[in-house]
């Protein structure tokens, strides 16, 4: 509506702007809108307002007219505009004085052109979308796109066959659907779906690029191991595929020289990757050359194809190759790629040093050498791996500080700290940047006790290059000796956070846990640790000892019996579950762990006994009977054998008990004597004690009715005499080694003595002391 609009009213000649505040209620726009004959007038033929659309005619509202005439506004003085200055103005709403203006084109949504655009574009962003998805890693999100997109495009084909004109199908369009529809359901492992939407393009003849797609074909036969369809459809495309495409045609030979050696086709695969190095030679093509000759067993050609593959340019520069691995990320990767190369797993054939020295990768040869070290050392093979290694003695600083390194490191391990420092020093003379040669400068320190000194050639290790984790570990054991927890622990929990599924790492957090006395933090970096390596008995069994301390006696029976479980070798462990069966009334159950102790230890008589002692209180007296005198055969001079022997005879009235008495008398008598000479060697004089001599004297009496014992008896069923225990083994009072027992609930049969109280039994009087 046009308001506010001011235009000039009839003028005279001669004064321009004569008329300007004559006032006609004619024109007055504030009533435009109750004028029913405006609206009327304004309004379309379909009975709504036009829509208002930028017109390409300029604005003539701020145009004045004289005699029907626009003339621009001037500014000589203030136009004085006021309600008034319309009065006896001649009015044109419609601006007919101007004359009609060009109808505006207006834009038909519901037309099916339109509908087609529409639908197009969607599908044109569906196709987007599901790409987007399939970069972000989300391949189900990508699929469900692609068949939308697939569904979208059908129903816009469909439209385009109405409207009798097929000629304007957006090929394009169709082959764009289709193809990322394929590449989906390959992405998502669903090849059979993925071949059959490979198969419409390909069987199309309107694409005419459609045979490329048989490469993709190949590609998905290639992960079913299906080889023969593989290699079938690699060389369909390689027909179609013009001469003029050499990359790509070079890239499809390669694959199907990968797919006769999964079949086994060696000699196919030959003539493939060779015609590859003769057209266009590539690292890969050259690789598998060399590793095809190697499996048909042809040497000569397999040095050939190894001079062709170091042909190759690798577009790699070498001048900076020892640099710390911080300073160029391109040389940590040829370094990993050189140390972890396949080519030296095929065979150790040192023929090849002499080949890449011959060629333009001659700083190569120097890393082959230090890796043709390391190959002795793997063989065990010291001598060879240290000539080796010298021969870098004069080479440039940095080749020197490496073998130097290695050479440090490899005396270090066969334990000359001597020449392991030599080296270190050399190494660190060489190259102070090197960190390894830092850390095993460090190494040769610590291992001499000087643990400030590692400390510092640690940390400068570690300035060098932070990511050094060995330098950062050795720190921490540092930091240990010298009695600094707190530190030690920073440097093994930044650490953790480097190597976190280190177990080395983690038991070193939790050892530093408990000798804080930090049990709780302990156990818990120790669960942590039994989920990296769940069959450590050593680990097992110190939570165990961890949760004993605590007092929860069912979760350290649990992890002893892994332990026990995976190394049944370990005497703690095994005394801790007899102790633990003794303690909860199942002494049945002791013995199978008493019994492998002694198996362990069968030099122990304290196992023996502990098994007898089992029997015994688990009321198989004639079980304890038998199990006394094996021990007695083997062991004659054992006190607590003779006791319990002498005990269980008398209740159970048999005639060997004066036989016992007999021998627990001489052997006591025999203890006692043995005391009496320890003694008297105890107060001898002072001249005496320093030489010795009486020492000496009672040393080898002991030694010597040690020698009588052990010629007494042998192991039964063999000849060999068996190791009597030491002096501590013969104490003159007997404790059971199983502790005092638990008191039983009374009953109405005859109350017993004590079986280990000897203070009430009847001796003969020859069995007293004379």
């Amino acid at each position: 509506m046009m308001q506010n609009v001011h235009l000039a009213p009839e003028i005279d000649e001669d004064d321009l702007y004569s008329g300007y505040n004559d006032y006609n209620p004619t024109f007055d726009t504030e009533d435009l809108e109750n004028d029913v004959a405006f609206q009327e007038a304004a309004r379309t033929s379909h009975g709504r307002r036009p829509p208002c659309r930028p017109s390409l005619e300029p604005d003539m509202s701020f145009f004045l007219f004289k005699d029907g005439i626009a003339r621009p506004m001037t500014a000589v003085h203030a136009a004085g505009y006021t309600k008034a200055a319309m009065r006896g103005s001649s009015f044109d709403p419609l601006g007919q004085a101007r004359g009609p203006a060009p109808p505006l084109e207006t834009k038909n949504f519901d037309s099916s052109e339109e509908k087609i655009r529409q639908l197009e574009k969607k599908v044109n962003e569906l196709v987007e979308e599901s790409c987007i998805a399939n970069s972000c890693g989300d391949l189900k999100l990508a699929l469900e796109k692609a068949k939308e997109a697939g569904r979208k495009e059908r129903v816009l084909v469909r439209q385009r066959e109405q409207m009798a004109t097929p000629e304007n199908i957006n090929l394009d369009l169709t082959y764009s659907v289709l193809f990322n529809l394929a590449s989906q359901y390959a992405a998502n492992e669903m090849y059979a779906e993925a071949l059959n939407t490979y198969q419409v393009i390909v069987k199309n003849k309107m694409f005419s690029n459609g045979g490329r797609l048989k490469v993709n074909m190949g590609n998905i036969y290639l992960k079913q191991r299906n080889y023969s369809k593989a290699i079938k459809f690699y060389r369909m495309a390689l027909d179609q595929i013009p001469s003029v495409h050499k990359e790509m045609r070079i890239k499809i030979m390669q694959n199907i020289g990968v797919a006769f050696i999964k079949t086994g086709q060696y000699f196919d695969a030959i003539s493939s990757f060779e015609h590859i190095m003769s057209m266009s030679p590539n690292l890969k093509a050259g690789f598998n050359l060399i590793l095809c000759y190697f499996a048909v067993g042809n040497g000569e050609q397999m040095k050939k194809a190894f001079q062709k593959l170091i042909a190759v340019p690798l577009e790699v520069d070498y001048d900076d190759k020892y640099i710390s691995p911080n300073d160029d990320p391109h040389t940590n990767l040829l370094m990993e790629a050189i140390k972890n190369d396949s080519l030296r797993q095929i065979e150790p054939n040192w023929l090849c040093v002499e080949v890449v020295k011959a060629s333009h990768y001659v700083e190569l040869a120097n890393d082959l050498e230090i890796n043709k070290a390391t190959t002795y050392l793997r063989q065990q093979d010291f001598n060879q791996a240290l000539e080796t290694l010298k021969m870098f003695e004069k080479k440039d600083s940095r080749v020197k500080s490496a073998a130097a390194t290695n050479l440090s490191f490899l005396y270090y391990l066969e334990h000359e700290l001597a020449q392991a420092t030599n080296y270190a020093d050399l190494a660190v003379n060489s190259d102070r940047y090197n960190p390894a040669a830092l850390t095993n400068k460090g190494n040769t320190v610590f291992a001499n006790g000087d643990y400030e000194k590692a400390a510092e050639f640690y940390k400068e290790a570690l300035r060098n290059d932070s990511s050094c984790t060995e330098a950062l570990y050795n720190l921490g054991l540092t930091y240990k000796k010298l009695n600094r927890i707190d530190e030690a622990l920073d440097c093994f929990l930044k650490l953790h956070a480097v190597l976190r599924n280190s177990a080395q790492v983690l038991h070193q957090i939790a050892n530093i846990y408990e000798i804080m006395e930090d049990p709780n933090q302990a156990m818990e970096w120790l669960l942590q640790l039994i989920s990296i390596v769940p069959t450590d008995p050593h680990v097992l069994s110190k939570l165990g000892k961890l949760y004993d301390n605590e007092g929860d006696k069912s979760q350290a029976f649990h992890y002893y019996y892994e332990s026990y479980r995976y190394f049944p070798s370990n005497i703690e462990v095994i005394e801790w579950l007899g102790a633990y069966y003794i303690d909860t009334q199942f002494c049945e159950k002791a013995i199978e762990y008493f019994e492998r102790a002694a198996l362990i230890l069968p030099t122990q008589v304290k196992w023996q006994l502990m098994v007898a002692s089992c029997y015994r209180r688990s009321g198989n007296y004639q079980k304890a009977l038998e199990k006394y005198k094996v021990i007695h055969r083997k062991f004659p001079e054992n006190v607590e054998c003779l006791r319990f022997l002498v005990r269980l005879c008398t209740d159970m009235g048999l005639k060997e008990v004066q036989e016992y008495m007999t021998k627990l008398k001489k052997v006591e008598k025999l203890k006692e004597i043995r005391e009496q000479r320890i003694k008297s060697g105890r107060d001898g004089s002072a001249r005496s004690r320093r030489e010795g001599n009486v020492a000496g004297d009672t040393n080898s009496g002991g030694t010597k009715g040690e020698r009588l014992s052990v010629k007494l008896k042998a192991f039964p069923g063999t000849s060999e005499p068996y190791e009597s225990s030491t002096s501590k083994e013969i104490d003159a009072s007997y404790v059971d080694p199983l502790g005092p027992q638990a008191e039983r609930p009374k009953t109405a049969a005859r109350k017993r003595t004590e079986e280990d109280d000897f203070a009430d039994e009847e001796l003969g009087e020859d069995l007293l002391p004379e």
